[in-house]
């Protein structure tokens, strides 16, 4: 299936030297996936809604200041006849909703998750949730401020939090746009000489003052199709997973991304690897990456890897102009799931010490099944005693 059918030529498109205070207020009127920005009507890249509010650029200053070619180009662009598969390949790894869509050169339209999501609903029984879920979700309790809420949500290139009452139990969730609606009517209130103060304020509040509540769950053997058309007609972009008997206890989060990138997932015999915000790759390649992936699990034979996923994230401290890196890897295996993180300047220093983190979990993972196969033969030559 290609996407020519279900992109679409309506989208909202702004201008470089178009001020960040009304692409804020755009985003709260008309709550859309992401803006296109363009230049004397050249295409120059998507913002979205969690950059926007994750950036330090103020109301006054220019859109152009979030458009940095030097991290976002290659711009992340699709063709109106490029099939699902590959489009949702690119939505993943710009780390994007929205993606433009051309044609002989020009610029169509767009194509957002929704769309894909929605094409592709009725092949989604053959999934469960539990196929395609995060587990180990990261959550925040009700009485942490909204500082803190915000810096979880860039630390770990999430848009949601599950929001944990005093007893650990499920109270709620917090989203971007939940911060960023609260954020921007907040500013909107207050004077220009009570900016400061009161920003620092709002920093403070709960998260509980903000969250959504209640939570909208599904469980591990709910099918994908029903964990979508739940997202879709609620117009949440995820939804929390919990234990089928106890609605209280997170287990893990799916989201629409989740979903896309099983899209992605190859019957090939070489293993499927996604790369999320792959332009931040410096003297690494992606094809480097994958084959690095490749051959740690080559190391484990009784372990089948079927989707690795690697995360990168950029954060503000540099030394001698390059970069702290942040590295996530996690693989969804025929053993469950599991991870590796890392940091370091640039992206291959942290995606090397991810990667070591990465083996050191798998060989703790198979000494536990270890161990648990060994008490089971141990209690099976009690019970013949």
């Amino acid at each position: 299936m290609d996407i020519a059918e279900i992109a679409t030529t309506e989208y909202i498109e702004v201008d470089v030297g178009t001020r960040m205070g009304k692409v804020r207020s755009t985003f709260e009127n008309g709550n859309p996936k992401g803006i296109i920005v363009t230049d004397d009507g050249e295409y120059q890249g998507v913002i979205s809604e969690r950059e926007v509010l994750q950036s330090h650029v103020e109301d006054d200053a220019k859109v152009a200041a979030l458009i940095k070619p030097s991290r976002n180009a290659p711009a992340p662009t699709v063709d109106r006849n490029e099939d699902v598969r590959e489009t949702a390949r690119v939505l993943i790894e710009s780390n994007a909703k929205v993606a433009p869509v051309f044609e002989n050169g020009d610029l169509w339209g767009v194509i957002s998750d929704d769309a894909i999501l929605e094409a592709v609903l009725d092949n989604l029984d053959a999934l469960t949730v539990e196929d395609i879920y995060t587990d180990e979700p990261v959550t925040i309790r009700e009485d942490d401020g909204i500082g803190r809420a915000i810096n979880y949500l860039r630390e770990n290139g999430i848009s949601r939090l599950p929001v944990l009452n005093e007893n650990g139990f499920l109270a709620g969730v917090v989203t971007t746009h939940d911060i960023a609606d609260f954020v921007i009517r907040k500013s909107h209130s207050t004077t220009t000489g009570d900016r400061v103060g009161d920003s620092e304020r709002m920093l403070d509040v709960p998260v509980y003052d903000i969250m959504n509540s209640p939570v909208e769950t599904t469980t591990l053997d709910a099918t994908a199709k029903e964990a979508v058309e739940t997202m879709l007609e609620q117009d949440y972009a995820g939804l929390m997973v919990t234990p089928e008997d106890d609605d209280r206890i997170v287990i893990g989060v799916i989201t629409k991304t989740d979903v896309l990138r099983a899209l992605t997932f190859t019957e090939e015999e070489h293993m499927d690897v996604q790369i999320t915000n792959v332009s931040l790759l410096d003297t690494i390649s992606r094809e480097s990456v994958v084959q690095s992936i490749e051959d740690a699990s080559d190391k484990y034979a009784d372990m089948q890897v079927f989707h690795a996923h690697v995360r990168f994230h950029e954060h503000n401290e540099k030394l001698r102009g390059t970069p702290l890196i942040q590295a996530k890897i996690r693989l969804r295996t025929n053993k469950g799931q599991v991870a590796g993180t890392g940091e370091g300047y640039g992206a291959e220093n942290a995606f090397r010490v991810a990667l070591d983190k990465l083996e050191r979990n798998v060989l703790e993972l198979k000494g536990v099944q270890s161990d648990e196969e060994y008490r089971g033969q141990l209690l099976r030559k009690l019970n013949e005693i």
